[in-house]
């Protein structure tokens, strides 16, 4: 982007005593400021922004914009400095409306999906079926940005600098559509608003991320947020109502103004999910619209993909795809990576799964979705990050001893940790799981274990190609080393 300048009122932004600033650029990093950049002062977990306001002001900020407390912190250097100061109750909210005004630019079309899982499959399909629609689209979240324009990314739904960074880097590149993941964390730091939303979607809710948020109640408001502050009136809401709180979702969108979509095998749904019949590769889908059956071949392996896809062509449908045309195109939808990914299959026929199911509800529906699909045994390798919720471990545990016939305890991720300690909390709700520290071994013991019919589900990591050990990353990806394993064991290496 070229340079520029915009004042503090073209960024929506009002200075104490009515200053008025030239802005040059945005930061949230005191490191990154630039003569006249808005320095945004934000609160955080464990150290507030303002402490770092006399730093930016070293760097010659000519405006910082926080909350009462920053202002507090830095009264003195404030007081000092020819700076304009932005006081905002939500400061978070103000610089995602100032990032959305200072980059200027989005695809005409853009979705967002939230819930606890399958965020990352409902965007990818959204993304999907627009392409096979013709259309220029991208999808960005946990898997970074991906389809017709492509780039990393560090958070699933990032700060807003970034963000608004990125779809103006979009439209510029042409992209036209554009679906993107929701997290909570996103959704409670304003990182969305300012985005502007044609259609929004939610998938479920269960236990996750209570590490950072205070209750489940807080989990849920979080969540709620996309429909209650974020979608505006006049879009559309794509709700799961099979969830226990989709009702209670629909319930906020209605109230809010938004039009519904609903999907499930709820009898009031408008995508309603009527029977799938499973195989080896796939899945048959009958379904209705309108009151109006359809039947597809969906070439994805789970019963909750079903959700996922209806989830997806629901979005294209509200953001205004001619449903026909949507569920012709949904046979050609392929698996997402690192989602119900086939990473192998053994010379006897046993396939080999990876998925990025690292919650108590995902793995429970990961393994309930494989067992129509399986012959023989489910086997399961799997374990549970580290300074994260500990209250998942012994639900991840009971989850794999209710649903598979076999299980390997392991390590995900124990970052700082004492990796044992997390295997111990899992065994204590599987008793019967088999404890393998290394990931790679317990790998390569699930895929040994595989008879005629059998079917390995290396849960918790998916996309991912680094497991986390203190402050190191080390190189570990699920899919490489299951097909290291098989041709290992099948001797084809």
């Amino acid at each position: 982007m070229a340079e520029q300048t915009k004042s503090l009122t073209q960024l929506g932004l009002r200075a104490q005593g009515g200053a008025e600033a030239q802005i040059t650029g945005l930061s949230v990093d005191s490191r990154e400021v630039k003569p006249g950049h808005l320095f945004a002062a934000l609160p955080g977990a464990r150290v507030h922004g303002g402490e770092f306001i006399q730093y930016a002001l070293r760097m010659d900020a000519a405006a910082i914009l926080t909350d009462r407390a920053g202002a507090q912190i830095a009264a003195a250097e404030l007081a000092a400095s020819n700076a304009a100061l932005i006081i905002a109750e939500d400061p978070r909210q103000a610089l995602a409306y100032a990032a959305a005004l200072w980059f200027g630019g989005q695809p005409d079309t853009v979705v967002a999906v939230t819930g606890t899982n399958g965020k990352t499959s409902v965007a990818t399909f959204t993304r999907q079926i627009w392409a096979l629609l013709g259309l220029e689209a991208a999808n960005f979240g946990t898997t970074g940005v991906e389809g017709a324009f492509t780039a990393p990314l560090s958070h699933t739904t990032p700060e807003p600098i970034t963000l608004h960074s990125l779809l103006a880097d979009m439209r510029a590149a042409g992209i036209t559509h554009a679906a993107m993941e929701a997290s909570s964390h996103g959704l409670a730091q304003r990182r969305l608003d300012g985005v502007h939303l044609t259609a929004a979607a939610f998938t479920n809710f269960s236990q996750d991320h209570l590490d950072y948020h205070a209750s489940f109640d807080e989990y849920f408001a979080a969540k709620a947020g996309l429909f209650t502050r974020v979608l505006p009136a006049d879009a559309t809401a794509v709700i799961n109502l099979d969830d226990a709180r989709g009702a209670d979702m629909a319930q906020l969108a209605t109230e809010a103004g938004q039009t519904l979509i609903t999907i499930g095998q709820h009898p009031e749904a408008d995508l309603r999910i009527q029977g799938q019949r499973f195989d080896a590769t796939g899945q048959d889908l009958r379904f209705s619209y309108q009151d109006r059956p359809h039947l597809t071949r969906l070439p994805l392996v789970g019963g909750f993909q079903a959700a996922n896809v209806l989830t997806a062509a629901g979005l294209a449908i509200a953001a205004g795809a001619e449903p026909s045309r949507v569920f012709a195109v949904l046979p050609e939808l392929t698996t997402v990576r690192g989602r119900m990914q086939l990473a192998a299959t053994r010379e006897n026929g046993a396939s080999v799964f990876v998925d990025y199911s690292h919650t108590p509800d995902a793995l429970a529906t990961a393994l309930r979705a494989l067992r129509p699909h399986v012959l023989g045994r489910l086997i399961v390798v799997f374990g549970a990050g580290g300074d994260r919720d500990t209250g998942k471990r012994p639900l991840m545990g009971a989850a794999a001893a209710e649903h598979a016939d076999l299980a390997f305890v392991t390590d995900d991720n124990p970052r700082s940790e004492d990796p044992a300690e997390i295997r111990a909390a899992i065994l204590a709700a599987c008793p019967e799981g088999i404890e393998v520290g290394d990931r790679a071994e317990a790998i390569l013991r699930g895929v040994d274990a595989l008879q005629p019919g059998d079917a390995l589900l290396v849960a918790g990591k998916g996309h991912e190609t680094g497991q986390i050990v203190g402050d190191d990353v080390y190189p570990f990806d699920d899919v490489e080393q299951s097909s290291v394993a098989v041709a290992a064991l099948d001797g084809m290496i």
